[in-house]
């Protein structure tokens, strides 16, 4: 199980990262690995504003589908349309092409109370333990 350092999680397994005035989000190398083969995934439109902790779209696998949730609130600023036809892209490369949308922040503090790669590491221990 891949833990990216560079990036910051949430409690529903969404990552996210800086990348100038953007915050790049996807989901994790743990919730790929869960859901299992990755083969539709349901983005919002750009320029759709939503706040921190609401869905932004819905991702499906061979097993099931889960809701996608807002690590920060703002805009919409990029979508990744290449998963339309390649879903499984989130699968090969999670922290990569596999990234879902880049949100223009409307509190960057909302990053910062984030958790940190090895606070999600021990998070997801839990949730393996249960």
């Amino acid at each position: 199980m891949n833990f990216d350092d560079s990036v910051k999680y949430q409690k529903s397994h969404e990552w996210a990262r800086k990348d100038g005035d953007l915050v790049v989000v996807g989901i994790s190398d743990y919730a790929q690995d869960s859901l299992g083969d990755v083969v539709f995934v349901e983005l919002p439109e750009v320029g759709a504003t939503l706040e921190q902790g609401e869905s932004f779209g819905v991702v499906e696998s061979v097993k099931s589908a889960s809701d996608l949730f807002m690590p920060v609130g703002g805009e919409i600023a990029e979508v990744n349309d290449s998963l339309t036809d390649t879903p499984e892209t989130v699968n090969e490369a999670p922290f990569g092409d596999g990234w879902m949308i880049k949100i223009k922040p409307t509190d960057v503090s909302e990053y910062d109370s984030l958790m940190s790669a090895a606070d999600y590491e021990e998070f997801t221990k839990t949730l393996e333990e249960e």
